[in-house]
């Protein structure tokens, strides 16, 4: 290129470069003229900035006039107790609904236990005496004669318990004679069974899965050194139950009458249920850490152990009859004592757990009862990180296991007349009717995928228990005991129970009716 050139060509970029800058600085100052506020690109000088002060907090707002007779509102001092300071294993009251208000902290922690060496021994050494005061308490409220059925039996073959064996009050001669007392006389006299009130843990300081001898005697590992199980086998589900699938009813019993484990469910079902499944079932048999069982020195096994499994409790997706406390209240005296659920039908479900609501399946595999409701144990145990699919997964197995054959309903969940006797008819007649039963549990389901309070308290003077799910009643003449704490060990005592605090008047061959209708389920 000539030097001419060159120099032209450098004075036309200079002068371009001026002009742009001449016109931007042209264009901020019109906008300042404006108000407008300066660009970024502004060639004058910026001014400071202002400096943002947040304000404090400020007082919050109060009602003075807050407190006001609500219904089942119960003042702390006037109506109930406020619950004792106790360390886990230590002994507490067997009626615990005289206690409310608020507890130390919602959270647990590892270091509750200081040394395990130490709290085994004081567990061991106070176990005759928690079972000895356990056994006599639950003398007080059941007479458990054994008593069984010689005609109905649960699917399996294990005879249908008998009772009632709630015992009347002091000073009651019969059922009936209670059932014409209206609700306020009851509650003056404290004339409400004992067995009817919530049912607490027998160790309720700790709490958490306490499995029937029934399973202790198969899994050993699972014994604890703090407390044994309260209620006979008479009264609890058959085990190992059997399991049914929605997708393959041609099969009956899946599991062939085994317990299904890690070690076997690969045999038991490979070439019956999909991939998925398979990996969903494996994961409900794997066996994670919870909160009392595992390898730390929180636990109330003599020696470490792997955890739990969901089937151990939901044993072939049925019961093993294995309680546990619910893990959405707080505190701990006050979490309720809660029975084991049945699997079957969840597919049906729209509600999962007993007293929150949780709406899918796969929440309910994440969310369970390995840690109490409390997350911040789950770090310090370890191990149940649940992926989404993981959880999907495990309800896609949990969403085909099926109730047991009802052989005598037809396909709207009603009896089949030619097959029903007299006796089953006239209950059914009951149930839709004046036992309104169907009000809650109406066919083919019977559940209306709600929840209800059923404001037990207003016949004694205890705690608000608050509302319930509605289980389905489909099948279950399997899964005894009653309610969701099993405060019931019959069906008889669930009918005496619902007579009572819904006044039904129902008679004595109408209540013999019912059960003979609900055993058909």
């Amino acid at each position: 290129m000539k030097a001419t050139s060159l120099h032209s060509w450098v004075g036309r970029s200079v002068l371009v470069l001026l002009g742009v800058a001449v016109g931007l600085l042209c264009r901020e100052l019109s906008s300042q003229t404006r108000g407008e506020a300066p660009s970024s690109t502004s060639l004058a000088t910026p001014a400071p900035a202002k400096k943002h002060k947040l304000l404090p907090d400020t007082p919050a707002a109060y009602a003075e006039g807050w407190e006001k007779p609500y219904p089942q509102y119960q003042k702390l001092g006037k109506d109930l107790q406020p619950c004792p300071v106790l360390k886990p294993g230590e002994l507490c009251p067997q009626d615990l609904s005289i206690f409310g208000g608020a507890g130390a902290s919602s959270f647990a922690s590892v270091d509750d236990v200081k040394s395990f060496a130490e709290f085994f021994k004081m567990c061991s050494e106070n176990k005759p005496r928690v079972m000895k005061e356990r056994n006599e308490y639950m003398g007080c409220r059941y007479d458990f004669s054994g008593k069984v059925s010689s005609t109905a039996a649960m699917t399996r073959g294990k005879p249908v318990p008998v009772g009632p064996v709630v015992r009347l009050p002091k000073g009651v001669a019969s059922w009936d004679e209670l059932a014409q007392i209206s609700p306020e006389e009851i509650r003056r006299r404290e004339l409400f069974p004992l067995g009817f009130r919530p049912l607490s843990h027998p160790l309720h300081t700790v709490g958490h899965q306490l499995f029937p001898l029934a399973w202790t005697a198969i899994h050993p590992e699972h014994q604890r050194f703090d407390v044994d199980f309260d209620i006979p086998d008479t009264y609890l589900p058959e085990f190992p139950p059997p399991l049914f699938l929605t997708t393959r009813p041609d099969l009956g019993d899946v599991s062939r009458g085994y317990e299904i484990t890690q070690a076997n469910f690969r045999e038991l079902f490979d070439g019956i249920i999909t991939p998925e499944q398979l990996e969903g079932l494996r994961l409900l048999v794997t066996k994670f850490p919870t909160t009392w069982f595992n390898q730390t020195k929180h636990r109330v096994t003599e020696h470490p152990v792997r955890g739990t499994a969901c089937f151990d409790c939901h044993v072939n997706g049925h019961t093993s009859g294995a309680i546990a406390l619910d893990p959405g209240t707080r505190p701990l005296l006050l979490r309720t004592r809660v029975d084991t659920p049945s699997l079957r039908g969840n597919h049906n479900n729209l509600l999962f757990s007993s007293r929150r609501s949780i709406r899918s399946m796969e929440h309910f595999a994440e969310v369970e009862e390995y840690f109490d409701g409390d997350i911040s144990l789950q770090p310090q145990l370890g191990g149940r990180q649940l992926d989404r699919p993981s959880t999907n997964r495990m309800g896609d197995f949990n969403a085909i296991i099926g109730w047991p054959p009802a052989p005598k309903l037809d396909r709207y969940g009603a009896l089949i007349k030619a097959k029903a006797s007299e006796a089953e008819l006239r209950g059914e007649a009951l149930f839709n009717g004046k036992a309104r039963c169907n009000f809650c549990h109406p066919a083919p389901f019977y559940t209306d995928n709600n929840m209800h309070d059923l404001r037990v308290e207003e016949f004694y003077s205890g705690r608000a228990e608050g509302w319930i799910k509605t289980f389905a009643l489909r099948g279950i003449k399997d899964s005894p005991p009653y309610l969701h704490d099993g405060r019931l060990p019959t069906l008889q005592d669930a009918v005496e129970f619902f007579n009572l605090i819904f006044d039904l008047k129902l008679g004595r061959p109408e209540k013999e009716d019912l059960v003979a209708f609900l055993l058909t389920l």
